[in-house]
């Protein structure tokens, strides 16, 4: 027998009936292993020497491998086909070997870039070595991600309170989108117009002109600039007369784009079907994994992760077959399309992403698939197969029309085209995946040189210069693939990142960055430019790339890295926050003191008129706030204009109605924290925030009051009686029933759900074994703690509690675990740290003197951030507890990329 190990259990279950009873085909579920999430877990004073661990759920399928190992004749490594699954066949490999289970039995890699019978087989009677130099460049990423994460997030932690981590490749791609709003903010919008005339030919048929010069002056896109300007040229254009100059008619070829990579299937699923990065990414797994067709599960498309843009002959061959057979012979070209990649990464430079066999079309397969696979099969499979097709054949025509008014003179133009010969847009059914969104588009009536042409209608129109876009997914992964800026398997990771620590939101497709994200990349900017600059990101994605093909040391890579990165780091530690602020101010001045328009300096305190302006930052991150505190008390939410409390309320709040049952106002007003309504005033007020997908301007007393009146109550459990309520928390909508909790879709749900629905979601959630588990799984994850791990919320035996590390901090009775907050989980965790630390000196004297170094390092920080307007978070006077075995990959991801 021999074992065969894969990353999912998908792919297992499908190889294996490939492969018949001699194999036994284990998925070892993605990384086996991974750098634990504390430091020194990387060690540039050891030469980087890497400390790796695995966790629970990993050290079970690895014991697994291993018990299988004993009884075979052979290992297969057969994981992914990229430097990814180089790595998980390396950290298999190596674990094996330390538990000492592989003896002489060979050790074989396999790679297949298509999950079919036939690409299995042949990758089978094809073995080779472990790519070292992939490895090597795994490792020297991983390495770097660690080193930046771990390094520069104290930084931040300690001189940026209210911040978290920093990640190498996040952190340039959150620059590129808080560039972009600035040159927003500073754009100032030019008016122009535009003049164009419907003509119509002796025939009666009408078209469109527009002018292009006048007077014998060839006129730019902002040079009609003003509404009297563009009136004296239309008058002069309403009396003149218009004759044909020439027309100009030219064939021209257009040929089709290469197939997919993983960027260029990520933009056009996110343009044409609306996807995300991640959910691409995770549709085009499963059509890659397998889907059962007839009885057989099947691969449908080749690997997703790939810079590549070639296809294999035999694929090149399969579909020129199928382009005849549905398309007839006239779309076939004589010979082969061959495309270039201009990716500089090799290892990622196999097959473009195609359909793995072109006789599938998608209206045979649909019947096998869901809504969202049917889809992205469609536009992988007509993207490929066009790429193989004849070019269209487009005729473009070009009318010059001449009109004279006297001693005056324009020039106006048309322009048209039309499809002789449609080649390769017949794969695409309405065009829409391939047309150009420019005038020549436009078909034009026939118009022959020299006829005069009739005057129906001279229109001109005001327009004005439009800022730079907001970037969307797809426009933020073709920009960050033009600066060399990260790699297909990193695009959706990033983006997601970026969202989890609410850096930027995605509003209407685009992403906008939200304060805390400008205020990290205006610190890197200040302080670490070399490090967030694109040319230095790229530089290293290339150093990587020539590890990978073994051209360059991967520890000669680190060890300049590290030289200049730590200097650049120790340089910060004489860094005050008052250092930190007047870089800020500069950097930000445009969000933090926007103009008001009546000509006053912003900087100046609109409530005292004497003050400054000036960023502040709190435990909270940072606010505006005035020079004169405490005898002036303005504060505003970064990036808004309206002035808020010390509580962040806003003073203007909007009277929405009373309540009916205790008469007090019920408002709706604007915090330092986001938009939120109240019933009553002074501390006893109710407060509640408003949900996602709610806006000040649209709410209404109604909506109010179902929002300021929550929990509601749904009913009574038909089991325990106990009543079932409904409400909104910190993470969004949920329900809960005797300390147990719930999440809903969304904020109607709260309002709208009946009993039995509430019943059966309770039972879901139970039938999970949320509550039965030894380590139940976290609710929520607040964010980093001060000295390293992550900090959750969890529903324990006993209801639920705050964790950190090995720290278990029960929740005060009645406290909504979706509620709490980072500060009062951190106040829970140093409280029950300081009894354990206590119990730990009577049972052990000789251990109490360990948390000294931490307690230390507190009254170091503090000392550090003493000029602070206002203190950051305290940290735990606790010792530093052990890091889990059973650490998570997300809390990984999100101390380092």
């Amino acid at each position: 027998m021999n074992v065969v190990v894969v990353e999912s259990p998908a792919k297992a279950k499908t190889i294996n009936k490939y492969l018949g009873s001699d194999y036994k085909v284990l998925a070892s579920f993605g990384h086996v292993r991974d750098l634990p999430a504390k430091d020194g877990s990387v060690r540039p004073d050891e030469d980087f020497a890497m400390s790796w661990e695995v966790d629970a759920a990993s050290s079970k399928r690895l014991s697994e491998i291993a018990k299988a190992l004993k009884e075979s004749d052979s290992l297969i490594l057969a994981t992914d086909p990229d430097r990814e699954g180089e790595a998980i066949s390396w950290h298999v490999l190596d674990v094996l070997r330390q538990k000492k289970v592989l003896g002489s039995k060979p050790v074989k890699r396999v790679v297949f870039n298509a999950i079919t019978k036939n690409a299995v087989l042949e990758a089978m009677a094809n073995p080779r070595e472990i790519d070292v130099p992939l490895v090597d460049a795994y490792l020297a990423r991983r390495a770097l991600d660690y080193l930046v994460g771990f390094t520069l997030s104290p930084v931040l932690w300690r001189k940026l309170p209210g911040s978290r981590s920093a990640g190498r490749v996040q952190s340039v791609a959150l620059r590129l989108v808080c560039d972009r709003e600035t040159e927003i903010e500073r754009f100032i919008r030019e008016e122009y117009w535009n003049i164009a005339a419907l003509l119509q030919t002796p025939r009666s048929d009408n078209f469109t002109a527009r002018l292009t010069v006048v007077d014998g002056k060839k006129l730019g896109k902002l040079d009609i600039k003003n509404e009297e300007q563009a009136t004296g040229i239309r008058t002069m254009l309403e009396g003149a007369s218009f004759n044909v100059m020439s027309v100009d008619a030219k064939p021209t070829k257009r040929n089709p784009g290469p197939p997919f990579t993983t960027s260029t299937l990520q933009q056009a699923a996110s343009g044409q079907l609306g996807f995300s990065a991640s959910r691409t990414m995770q549709v085009a797994q499963r059509l890659y994994e397998g889907i059962e067709l007839g009885g057989e599960t099947t691969g449908l498309i080749t690997y997703m992760r790939t810079d590549g843009v070639q296809m294999a002959p035999e694929a090149i061959s399969a579909a020129r077959k199928a382009i005849g057979n549905t398309f007839g012979d006239n779309y076939v070209p004589e010979k082969p399309r061959y495309y270039s990649t201009r990716a500089k990464n090799a290892q990622e430079a196999h097959e473009a992403v195609r359909p793995t066999d072109f006789s599938r079309h998608p209206k045979e397969v649909r019947k096998y698939l869901d809504e969202d696979q049917a889809r992205l099969y469609e536009l992988i499979w007509k993207r490929a197969i066009a790429s193989q097709m004849q070019p269209a054949d487009i005729e473009r025509t070009t009318v010059d029309i001449e009109a004279k008014n006297g001693s005056r003179s324009a020039t106006l133009r048309a322009n048209g085209s039309v499809v002789r010969f449609n080649g390769f847009l017949a794969a695409y059914t309405d065009h829409r995946e391939e047309e150009d969104e420019d005038e020549d588009g436009a078909r034009l009536p026939q118009i022959n040189a020299g006829e005069t042409l009739k005057r129906e209608k001279i229109d001109a129109t005001q327009h004005s210069t439009e800022p730079p876009p907001r970037y969307s997914e797809a426009s933020l992964i073709k920009r960050m693939e033009e600066l060399g800026i990260g790699r297909p398997s990193t695009y959706a990771a990033t983006l997601k990142t970026l969202s989890d620590r609410e850096y930027v939101t995605m509003d209407k497709r685009k992403l906008i960055p939200q304060a805390k994200g400008r205020l990290v990349t205006a610190f890197l900017e200040s302080f670490f430019e070399r490090y967030v600059e694109y040319d230095f990101t790229a530089s290293l994605e290339e150093k990587l790339d020539l590890i990978s093909d073994g051209k360059l040391a991967w520890k000669d890579v680190l060890r300049d890295f590290w030289q200049d990165f730590s200097g650049n780091v120790d340089s910060t530690k004489e860094l005050r926050v008052t250092n930190v602020l007047d870089a800020l101010n500069e950097q930000l001045s445009a969000l933090a003191f926007p103009d008001r328009g009546d000509g006053m300096d912003p900087r100046i305190c609109p409530t005292c008129g004497e003050g400054n302006l000036s960023l502040k930052l709190g435990k909270y991150g940072a606010f505006v706030g005035c020079s004169n505190y405490p005898e002036c008390k303005f504060t505003r939410q970064l990036g808004t204009e309206g002035e808020g409390d010390a509580a962040g309320a806003s003073d203007e709040p909007k009277v929405l109605g009373q309540d009916p049952v205790t008469g007090e106002d019920i408002t709706a007003r604007t915090g330092r924290f986001g938009p939120y309504i109240q019933r009553g005033e002074g501390k006893e007020a109710k407060r509640s925030s408003l949900p996602k997908g709610w806006s000040l301007g649209e709410l209404d007393l109604e909506k109010a009051l179902q929002l300021i009146n929550l929990p509601r109550d749904v009913g009574p459990h038909p089991e325990s009686g106990k009543m079932i309520t409904a409400s909104l928390g910190r993470y969004g909508p949920y329900i809960a029933h005797d300390g147990a909790f719930a999440n809903v879709d969304s904020i109607e749900d709260v309002f709208e759900i009946g009993i039995n629905r509430a019943v059966t979601v309770l039972a879901e959630k139970a039938a999970k074994g949320g509550r039965t588990r030894a380590t139940p799984a976290a609710l929520a994850t607040l964010g980093d703690h001060p000295d390293g791990g992550s900090i959750t919320v969890r529903d324990g035996r006993y209801g639920p509690y705050v964790n950190w590390g090995k720290v278990n901090a029960t929740l005060p009775k009645g406290k909504d675990p979706a509620t709490v907050t980072m500060e009062e989980a951190l106040e829970l965790i140093t409280a029950k740290a300081g009894s354990a630390k206590k119990t730990t000196k009577k049972a052990a004297p000789k251990k109490a003197a360990a948390p000294k170094k931490t307690a230390a390092a507190k009254k170091t920080a503090k000392a550090d951030d003493a000029d602070a307007e206002a203190k950051p978070v305290k940290k735990a006077a606790a010792k530093k507890p052990a890091a889990k075995k059973t650490t998570t990959k997300a809390k990984k991801a999100d101390a380092a990329e």
